[in-house]
């Protein structure tokens, strides 16, 4: 299925299994500014939405609630999301309603949430640049992953390094991070191709880039 149909079934998904205000917040938040991070950074990188949770009810530092924009949930991790548009309502904030906004968000970090905020204009006019981001933060979590797997230093290094940058990597810049001889990178970079771990990004029969492959920028 392409963006619209998979953005109605995982809308669809949450409004069932919701009541009360968590349904009324839903319905409610899920408007353009969120529709356009799904649609514009988080699908061009991952084609699906697992982990994601959209108006994601939290405790509020206040004994009250509050709501997260997206909250991408894993074991160990647990990512807010939050897209901010430059609207009346934030140009006529108080002094005292931004401190409450940056002590709720200084609550969250306490709380053990890494906090990622984009701005509407930021999705909308540069958005390859916030998939990078995104990409960079939930990729630094998958590369703690790569210490459980059977992977060598070197491919296990190369594939962090691809994660961190979040675009593709030449050789060249795998020579000079695990300073290594082109012959051992060019070993090396085709044994996470095979492995599938790499994909080549540019070039037929001399390959000078290489980006990560779906079971490592997609995984299940």
């Amino acid at each position: 299925m392409g963006f619209e149909e998979e953005y109605q079934t995982f809308i669809n998904a949450h409004l069932q299994e919701r009541n009360g205000e968590r349904l009324r917040r839903l319905q409610e938040g899920s408007q353009h500014a969120e529709k356009l991070f799904l649609k514009q950074v988080w699908w061009p990188i991952f084609h699906h939405f697992r982990y994601l949770h959209p108006e994601y009810e939290v405790d509020d530092f206040k004994d009250g609630k509050r709501y997260l924009d997206f909250a991408y949930i894993r074991p160990a991790i647990r990512i807010c999301f939050e897209i901010d548009g430059f609207g009346p309502h934030l140009k006529n904030i108080n002094r005292w309603q931004f401190s409450d906004s940056l002590e709720r968000q200084n609550q969250l970090v306490i709380d053990g949430w890494t906090v990622i905020r984009f701005s509407y204009d930021h999705v909308k006019e540069h958005p390859r640049r916030c998939q990078q981001i995104v990409q960079q933060v939930i990729g630094r979590w998958l590369g703690d992953e790569l210490d459980q797997t059977t992977l060598s230093f070197a491919e296990k290094e190369v594939l962090r390094l691809a994660i961190r940058k979040g675009e593709a990597i030449s050789p060249r810049e795998v020579e000079a991070y695990l300073n290594l001889s082109d012959k051992t990178v060019k070993k090396v970079l085709s044994q996470l191709v095979d492995k599938k771990l790499l994909n080549p990004a540019s070039g037929i029969v001399r390959i000078r880039s290489y980006r990560l492959g779906d079971q490592v920028r997609h995984p299940i």
